[in-house]
């Protein structure tokens, strides 16, 4: 009877649902997953450092103090980054550390290395002045055969926390260099993201550099260098790469980065390597060398370069999506050249004193970056204090010789600076004639007593003078391979030049004697020149490395520095402007492009 009573109940249910009764509700299905948003990585790039781990300072002339750069300043902008975008910041450098300043040639770049490890690098790239120390110790070429020419390099190496990267430069049987310690490149990891990252050396290193420290080393094309770095690191998993090279461009105007009609495209090495890259292999590159600015896209792969000197910094924001691992680069964002700055003009929102020296009513203001104040970092200061207090103290010490007038450091064209120091360099030498490179100067030299700080500033290399015994006809090739090698205008001392107004392998037209007078057919000229280009620097060695041992003459070792103070006190304790006109440059029948640095 329970059975029987059962069923009946349940047929009954079943005829009330098919006559339209109330139907249990459905099921509420569950909620749809968000897509996870592209990761960002923040790329943070320097290059050309040149040793300035303290700021630039300079007294405007209604006596206010200005401060630009110095790795202390620079600490708080990477805090505010890493404060953004947490465990997303990638910090490297595109090279040329060291040389530059007394605080870092003194150590031999020891104290940049350190700033480097406390700062957080993840990489830098070697650049040409890396080479420059030579052996550990004061030389700056191994004069024994158990001196190592790349002695302080390694050394510098070894301190690293980062590693030093060059994919182009090998050993002279191919290899990559066993001191570093790399195939030049390595793989980080940032926020879960495998980045690579390869880094490439100029190929005008040997020229610009003492060539005798890399007679060692050979340097191979970069883009077919960054090609198989690119490929190597993809196939160890590598979801972005970077490129990281001492090789540059220029690209003046940052206003649309998408416009690259305004790069200047002659001698920039960096845009051959860009282009010749399979699409996708590179993401993103940090040039250095040429000390010029650039922001720009090209195709899909950002390129940032400041003015170096640890006066800005550049940004890259990359985003990779997290489904196919590969960087969006519709969502790459740049921010270029941006500046060091404690305390900026309200009006002109800068700290370049070169910029505000003649500007009227400076308002100095506290600086601000992603809005928040910008102070030196503590922990930086403390670390560099006892190389500024080292450096202050050689700074300020006389040299016994008083300067006339203020002498400005000129690249592409004559100059009384570069006129003073090879009327120095002829005279100490006793030689017919001098030649002097424009880029072994540096800075302006300043009205007033001259300093051994500011002396060093104005001639920071080691170089030390040669003389050469050249014939007239060894004299013009030397003077056709200087000017035509895209290294300035190069200072002159009992000569006098014409050359075209545009840089390149033509430039040279001719030489004479003071007055117009020819040279001498028969016979051969004592040349006074800095050691660098006797051992073939800035592209004259197709010429001086030809010389027999008998016409060469290494002065005893006697730096630039030395031979000018020595001129100077010979006379009457003064540094006096020369006059111009040892260099005539025609007029150009076309706009010339302009030779990068």
């Amino acid at each position: 009877m329970r059975t029987f009573r059962s069923t009946a109940l349940a047929l009954a249910v079943l005829a009330s649902a098919c006559k339209g009764g109330p139907t249990p509700a459905p099921a509420t299905p569950p909620p749809a997953i968000a897509p996870a948003e592209p990761v960002r990585l923040t790329l943070v790039g320097t290059n050309d450092f040149h040793g300035w781990v303290m700021p630039h300072r300079a007294t405007l002339p209604d006596g206010q103090k200005v401060e630009e750069g110095g790795a202390a300043l620079f600490a708080s902008y990477v805090a505010r980054l890493r404060e953004d975008n947490p465990g997303g910041v990638l910090l490297v450098d595109g090279g040329d550390l060291f040389q530059g300043t007394l605080a870092s040639n003194l150590v031999e770049g020891a104290i940049v290395v350190d700033v480097y490890n406390l700062l957080g690098y993840a990489a830098v790239a070697i650049g040409n002045h890396e080479f420059d120390y030579g052996p550990v110790g004061p030389e700056p070429v191994a004069r024994r055969p158990d001196e190592d020419p790349l002695g302080a390099l390694k050394a510098r190496v070894a301190q690293a926390k980062f590693p030093f990267l060059s994919a182009n430069v090998r050993e002279k049987d191919g290899r990559h260099p066993a001191w570093l310690g790399n195939d030049g490149t390595t793989v980080v990891t940032v926020k879960g993201v495998k980045v690579g990252l390869l880094g490439l050396s100029t190929l005008s290193t040997p020229q610009t550099t003492n060539p005798v420290n890399v007679a060692g080393l050979k340097f191979q094309p970069l883009a077919d260098a960054a090609r198989e770095a690119a490929r190597s690191l993809r196939e160890q998993g590598a979801e972005v790469v970077v490129a990281v090279a001492h090789a540059g461009g220029k690209c003046t105007d940052l206003a649309n980065p998408r416009d690259t009609s305004g790069c200047e495209r002659d001698d920039g090495e960096i845009y051959a390597v860009v282009e010749s890259l399979p699409p996708g292999a590179v993401d993103a590159v940090v040039a250095g060398h040429t000390h010029q600015p650039m922001g720009h896209f090209f195709g899909d792969v950002p390129v940032i370069e400041t003015t170096g000197l640890a006066r800005s910094f550049g940004v890259v924001d990359l985003f990779v999506d997290p489904v196919t691992h590969r960087v969006l680069p519709g969502r790459t964002r740049i921010q270029a050249a941006i500046p060091v700055c404690g305390a900026v003009d309200a009006t002109r929102k800068t700290c370049d004193a070169r910029l505000l020296k003649d500007a009227k009513d400076v308002r100095l203001v506290p600086a601000t970056f992603m809005g928040q104040p910008v102070t030196p970092d503590a922990r930086v200061q403390a670390l560099v204090a006892p190389a500024e207090a080292r450096v202050e103290e050689e700074q300020r010490r006389p040299v016994g010789v008083e300067v006339q007038a203020r002498m400005p450091q000129v690249y592409e064209g004559e100059s009384a600076l570069g006129n003073l120091i090879a009327d120095a360099m002829r005279e100490v030498a006793r030689a017919d004639v001098a030649v002097m490179n424009a880029g072994g100067i540096r800075a302006d030299l300043p009205q007033g007593p001259l300093t051994f700080g500011k002396l060093y500033e104005v001639l920071p290399f080691d170089n030390t003078l040669a003389v050469l015994e050249l014939s007239a006809d060894e004299l013009r090739r030397f003077l056709s391979l200087a000017y035509g090698g895209r290294k300035g205008v190069f200072a002159i001392s009992g000569l006098e030049v014409t050359l075209g107004a545009c840089p390149g392998p033509e430039r040279f037209q001719g030489v004479t004697l003071p007055g117009g007078k020819p040279l001498k057919a028969k016979g051969t000229y004592r040349v006074a020149v800095p050691d660098f280009l006797l051992r073939g620097g800035d592209g004259v060695g197709p010429l001086t490395s030809t010389l027999p041992r008998e016409r060469i003459n290494l002065l005893q070792g006697q730096d630039l520095r030395e031979v000018l103070v020595e001129y100077g006190r010979a006379h009457g304790n003064a540094l006096k402007p020369p006059a111009l006109g040892r260099v005539r440059l025609t007029k150009a029948e076309e706009p010339c492009a302009d030779a990068k640095r």
